[in-house]
């Protein structure tokens, strides 16, 4: 990317019959937003008329039908589809989970190419979007799939960072998913994404332990002496900057998590019931460990209120900027490793 460019920004539009094209439409009715990056949705004109003739929003849209047409300054459309299809806001159809997986396939494709620079999506119902195609328990595992590298779920604020060492997992199956190289391997995950991603060079993270009050020595459960203590230790080997296992119950009480750069939780709800109620509605869900940005707002389709004009943008503005941040910082770690390699190439000719 060229620096007088602007940070080409892909944007997928969720459910149609959820919120995701109505904050997105909030989000970019201040014209000021378009300062900071170039954004193209990827869906159709007549879907996003629709939205914005049942919501009474007038914000402007330049519909383009190839990303070569895409300007600066501009909401971008890329028409994805021109078919009219029947929307039902509020209610999941099979058509609006069709269309979902439409605009996120060919927006991930973009950002493959290298056409778009960063990724935010649009909240999905990850049941009527399933099919042979879709066939994953969310975005963050399709993206694992699509992209390269290991993904992480993290979960953010500007001081509070929550990664998962399972994801979207039953509760019955956690246990049996977790051993010490999964724990190894997601924490050292975030530990390069603290470092990467959010310039902090010696990052300090919380592990949390699996079972209550870490299995109270092996009373409640033995996998935290076991198997979470020792992984800690071997991480602590490393040189890393990890703790725990810490008691989950009353680690967020305590706010002992603002000692840390970022906690590790065991399984989905452990980090995320705290994290949104602490955090909910200007919370970032953000991808990590993967070779490109993708982060999104950290609630759901909201079929409950879509198409009423409730929807609060406010989450989805958050992960947008969170994106641009990411990226800046990732691209400017990677230049600066580029340049040290290369400045110890030469010294080593002379």
């Amino acid at each position: 990317m060229k620096k007088e460019e602007k940070i080409k920004v892909g944007i997928s539009v969720g459910d149609l019959n959820g919120v995701g094209i109505e904050v997105i439409l909030k989000t970019f009715e201040d014209s000021r937003m378009l300062e900071f990056c170039t954004p193209i949705v990827f869906g159709s004109s007549k879907s996003v008329s629709f939205h914005k003739k049942a919501l009474g929003i007038e914000t402007g849209i330049h519909g383009v039908d190839r990303m070569d047409k895409v300007v600066p300054n501009k909401l971008n459309l890329l028409n994805v589809w021109k078919e009219m299809i029947d929307l039902e806001l509020g209610t999941p159809t099979d058509i609006s989970g069709k269309y979902a997986f439409e605009s996120l396939s060919r927006a991930t494709d973009a950002l493959k190419k290298g056409d778009v620079d960063i990724l935010v999506t649009a909240p999905i119902d990850k049941h009527n979007m399933a099919s042979e195609e879709f066939d994953f328990a969310g975005h963050t595992e399709y993206l694992e799939q699509e992209l390269e590298g290991e993904a992480l779920m993290i979960l953010m604020t500007e001081n509070l960072r929550v990664g998962l060492i399972t994801g979207h997992l039953p509760l019955k199956e956690v246990a049996g998913a977790i051993d010490a190289a999964r724990i190894i391997r997601k924490v050292e995950i975030m530990h390069q994404s603290l470092k990467n991603d959010f310039n902090i060079n010696k990052p300090r993270i919380a592990v949390l332990g699996l079972n209550p009050h870490c299995g109270d020595k092996g009373v409640i459960g033995t996998e935290d002496d076991e198997i979470v203590t020792p992984a800690i230790a071997e991480l602590q080997k490393k040189g890393l900057l990890v703790y725990g296992p810490y008691a989950a119950d009353g680690f967020f009480g305590s706010e002992n998590y603002k000692n840390f750069d970022g906690v590790m939780a065991m399984y989905h709800d452990q980090g995320l019931a705290p994290f949104k109620t602490i955090a909910f509605g200007h919370g970032v869900n953000f991808t990590a460990g993967l070779n490109k940005i993708r982060t999104s707002p950290d609630h759901g389709t909201a079929f409950d209120i879509a198409g009423q004009g409730k929807a609060d943008h406010k989450s989805f503005r958050e992960a947008l900027f969170a994106a641009i941040e990411l990226y800046k910082a990732r691209t400017s770690n990677q230049e600066l490793k580029k340049n040290k390699l290369e400045i110890q190439r030469d010294t080593r000719k002379q």
